[in-house]
């Protein structure tokens, strides 16, 4: 019979970590990489039973991943946020697939978001499909620094059927927190890879984005709140190419600056 470590990296998740390691609970391992928490973060992973590690840097989300599922000792792992949860139901895919073998190499797992206290079916974030659950030897994380992905060596990918449960954003201020924090490394991480925008740019992307997650997306149909959550979509969208603009602007600038003659 096989068995399963879950992963985690942390920063100052005191508000969410109990709730999140309760519900893996049935786990064989659990691995909490932690990033220099000062809330009770680690001495709460500690106490329910997780191996917490702690890195003095911090290399980006990818890089970081990596880190945490090198410390992983059991064949599958389950990589979660600290603001998810696993419901019961989907623990028993999850244990149905990790002792029952099968030649699929990494699952994944149909993402349900809470905003304020809603639960968001539209607006394109649902159906959210990550893949989440993976032999250890057949994957790891890309070394993106924001919006990483598993990468699979080989093998199928199968999806289950139940949620996973996102409690992402329990006030605006959670979004607006990550949002600066994604749109700066995003910024970042293309300006190091040469890409320009302009202002142009930065406008039509939170347009095209509103567009599309409202009325394609049918974010009308999840009500004010789907309006809100669409309305944040398009100011994320204009403010990861208004970052990189900025990062831009200040390279050029920093170019066109003469020395002084010797």
């Amino acid at each position: 019979m096989s068995s399963l470590s879950v992963i985690l990296i942390t920063k100052n998740e005191a508000s969410n970590i109990e709730a999140c390691l309760r519900s893996v609970a049935f786990a064989d391992e659990i691995v909490v990489l932690d990033s220099g928490s000062s809330d009770g973060t680690v001495e709460i992973a500690r106490r329910l039973g997780a191996r917490v590690e702690i890195t003095a840097d911090w290399p980006g989300f990818g890089p970081q991943k990596n880190r945490a599922l090198a410390l992983a000792s059991h064949p599958w792992v389950l990589s979660l946020d600290a603001d998810e949860r696993v419901p019961p139901a989907l623990q028993a895919e999850i244990l149905a697939v990790v002792h029952g073998g099968g030649e699929i190499a990494a699952w994944e797992i149909p993402r349900l978001t809470q905003f304020c206290g809603q639960w968001i079916h539209h607006c394109g974030w649902t159906p959210d499909h990550v893949l989440r659950l993976f032999r250890r030897e057949a994957a790891r994380f890309s070394n993106d620094l924001v919006h990483e992905r598993v990468l699979v060596a080989g093998g199928t990918v199968g999806r289950f059927k139940t949620s996973l449960l996102h409690y992402s954003y329990p006030t605006p201020s959670h979004y607006w927190r990550k949002l600066e924090q994604y749109s700066q490394a995003w910024a970042q991480q293309r300006h190091q890879a040469g890409q320009r925008t302009s202002m142009s740019r930065a406008v039509a992307a939170g347009v095209v984005a509103f567009i599309r997650s409202y009325l394609l997306r049918l974010g009308i149909l999840d009500g004010a709140m789907g309006f809100a959550v669409c309305t944040m979509q398009a100011q994320a969208a204009f403010g990861k190419y208004f970052a990189l603009y900025c990062l831009n602007r200040k390279n050029d600038s920093s170019s066109d600056i003469v020395p002084p003659p010797a």
